[in-house]
C-alpha cells in the first residue's frame, strides 16, 4: 500500500490559559479556526494573581472585541503615576478613550477572556502537561505526559516564564534578576486608603497597596535587607513591618488569603518564532513588575500575532506574514525590558550620588512635554510603532485613533469583526466581504468614513494598526492596497 501524504491541519493549539493564551484563542475562534487549548493545571482561574492593572492600549484591545466597558466595571481606575516622589505622570493626558490604568485583579481579565473564548468555540484540556514536541513541514506535534499527543497546523506557547513550548524548542532565555526578593500578599484593612493605588518607599524599603474594589487589596513589596530565596516562609507580620517602614502605616492589615514570594527577571527569548511554533507573553520575556506591564504586553502579543495565523490558516495570507510577528513584537518586548528595568533600578537607587542622577533625571524628565508623552506611550502601551516599509506613508505602522464612523459606529466597534476597516477614501472592496468591514447602507462601496474627516485615507489591521495609508489616493491605488492586504496572495 502506497503511504498518504501527511496533510496540514487547519487547526491550532495554545499551551497555557492566562490572560494572553485565553485572547489568542478567541481571536482565531472567531476567525473560524479550530482551536486547543492545553492547560497544565486543573481548571480553575485563580484569585491569587499577580497582575492588577489594564492600560490604555490593552483597554483598546478588549474594546475592540466588546469587552472593555464590562471590565472596567470590575474595578477603579487612576489617572496619575508618581515616580520617584519628584516625577508626576498623567495618564489624563492620554490621546485614547481610556485615559487612565485600570486596577483590576488578572482573574476579572481572564474570566472576560476566558468566556469570549468558550462562546466561540475554544476546546479546553486541562491537566495537559506538555513535555515535548516535534514539527514538521506539515504541522506540530505536541506530547504530552502520559503519552497522548495532540496535532495541529501551528502551537503558540503562552505557558508562562518557565514555559515547556520555549524549553522544547531548546531557546534560550537569557537575562538577569533585577529584584532578588519581593512579596505579594492580599489582606483586608481595617483603614481604607485614599485612592486606588498607594506607593511610596524610603531606600531600603518599598511598598504597593492596589485596591480590588471587593474589600480586597494587593500588597506587594520589598526590603533591601531581606532578600531571601522564593521557598523562605512569610507570614503577616513581616508584610506589615515592611509596609509601615514604607507607607508610615500598615492600614490595619488583617485576614491574609495569600501570601507568597517571588523574585523578578529581566529575560526575553532571542527568537518568538521557530517554525510553525510560536512564544507569546512570558514565554517569550518576562520584566519587572514597575510600570505594570507584564499581562498588557502578553496580551497585546496575542493580539498582534492572532490575525496574522488566521489569515494564512484561512488561505488569503502568505506564511512570511508570520514573520512579522517577530519584527514587530520583539523590540516592543525589549523596550518594555529597558523601560521597567530602569523604573526599577533608579527606585532602588542607593548612595547620595545615585539618588542625585535619580533626582535631576525626574525633574528632567518633568520639564519635557515631549519626554512626558514618551514615557506615557510606552507605560500605557499606546505608543508602540510597528516598523514601516521603505517610502510607506508615516501613519504606516502607527496605532489607530479610536475616531466616530459616518455609519455610527465607533473605529474600534467596526474592528470588533475582525476584519481590516477601511477608514475614509475611495474604492470599491468587492469581492473582499469576509477579510473588510462594509457598510451596505453606503451603496456597497465597502468603505467606512469617518464623520467629518480630512485626514489620510487609512486601511486599519484587525489589531488597530494602520497597514496603509495616503492622504489622497487614487481609485487605482486604493484597490492595490486592498489586494496587497485583504486579496488572496501566495507565499
Amino acid at each position: 500500500m502506497t503511504a498518504q501524504p501527511r496533510t496540514t491541519p487547519r487547526n491550532a493549539v495554545v499551551v497555557g490559559s492566562g490572560p494572553t493564551g485565553l485572547l489568542l484563542a478567541g481571536d482565531l475562534a472567531a476567525a473560524g479556526i479550530e482551536v486547543t487549548v492545553l492547560e497544565r493545571r486543573p481548571h480553575e482561574i485563580s484569585n491569587l494573581s499577580r497582575a492588577f492593572g489594564v492600560h490604555a492600549r490593552t483597554l483598546e484591545q478588549l474594546d475592540a472585541r466588546g469587552l472593555a466597558d464590562d471590565l472596567i466595571a470590575t474595578g477603579g481606575t487612576i489617572t496619575g503615576l508618581q515616580l520617584f516622589g519628584h516625577l508626576s505622570l498623567d495618564l489624563g493626558t492620554l490621546p485614547s478613550r481610556f485615559p487612565y490604568l485600570l486596577i483590576t485583579p488578572q482573574y476579572n481579565v481572564e474570566r472576560a477572556v476566558e468566556a469570549r473564548a468558550r462562546e466561540l468555540g475554544v476546546t479546553f484540556e486541562y491537566g495537559a502537561e506538555v513535555t515535548g514536541l516535534t514539527q514538521d513541514g506539515d504541522g506540530v506535534e505536541v506530547r504530552l505526559a502520559g503519552g497522548d499527543t495532540r496535532r495541529a497546523a501551528y502551537v503558540v506557547g503562552t505557558d508562562g516564564h518557565r514555559s515547556a513550548v520555549r524549553q522544547a524548542l531548546g531557546l534560550p532565555f537569557p537575562g538577569v534578576s533585577v529584584i532578588k526578593s519581593l512579596f505579594l500578599a492580599d489582606v483586608r484593612l481595617a483603614e481604607k486608603p485614599d485612592g486606588v493605588l498607594t506607593v511610596d518607599g524610603n531606600g531600603d524599603c518599598f511598598a504597593m497597596i492596589a485596591s480590588f474594589g471587593d474589600g480586597w487589596y494587593r500588597v506587594m513589596g520589598w526590603n533591601r535587607n531581606h532578600e531571601v530565596p522564593d521557598d523562605t516562609p512569610i507570614d503577616l507580620d513581616e508584610v506589615r513591618d515592611v509596609t509601615r517602614r514604607a507607607l508610615g502605616t500598615d492600614f490595619g492589615m488583617h485576614d491574609p488569603r495569600w501570601l507568597s514570594r517571588f523574585h523578578s527577571d529581566e529575560r526575553q527569548a532571542p527568537a518568538y518564532r521557530q517554525g510553525r511554533v510560536f512564544l507569546a507573553g512570558d514565554a517569550a520575556h518576562v520584566h519587572s513588575p514597575a510600570g505594570g506591564q507584564g499581562m498588557n504586553t502578553g496580551m497585546q502579543d496575542a493580539a498582534n500575532l492572532g490575525w496574522k495565523l488566521a489569515a494564512v490558516l484561512n488561505g488569503w495570507a502568505p506564511s512570511s506574514l508570520l514573520d512579522t510577528y517577530q519584527t514587530e513584537r520583539h523590540p516592543v518586548g525589549k523596550a518594555v525590558l529597558r523601560s521597567s528595568g530602569a523604573i526599577v533600578r533608579l527606585a532602588r537607587a542607593q548612595g547620595a550620588l545615585l539618588r542625585g542622577v535619580r533626582t535631576v533625571a525626574a525633574t528632567a524628565l518633568g520639564r519635557s512635554h515631549r519626554a512626558r508623552a514618551k514615557a506615557l506611550g510606552q507605560i500605557s502601551g499606546i505608543g508602540y510603532t510597528y516598523p514601516a516599509p521603505h517610502g510607506a506613508h508615516r501613519l504606516a505602522g502607527h496605532r489607530a485613533a479610536d475616531v466616530e464612523l459616518t455609519d455610527g459606529r465607533r473605529l474600534y466597534e467596526a474592528l470588533r469583526a475582525g476584519r481590516f476597516v477601511l477608514v475614509g477614501g475611495r474604492g470599491s472592496a468587492e469581492g473582499r466581504e469576509d477579510r473588510l468591514v462594509r457598510v451596505a447602507e453606503q451603496g456597497g462601496t465597502g468603505r467606512v468614513t469617518e464623520q467629518g474627516g480630512t485626514g489620510p485615507v487609512r486601511l486599519v489591521r484587525p489589531d488597530g494598526y494602520i497597514a496603509w495609508a495616503s492622504d489622497d489616493p487614487t481609485d487605482a491605488e486604493v484597490e492595490q492596497a486592498l489586494r496587497d492586504w485583504t486579496g488572496e496572495r501566495r507565499a
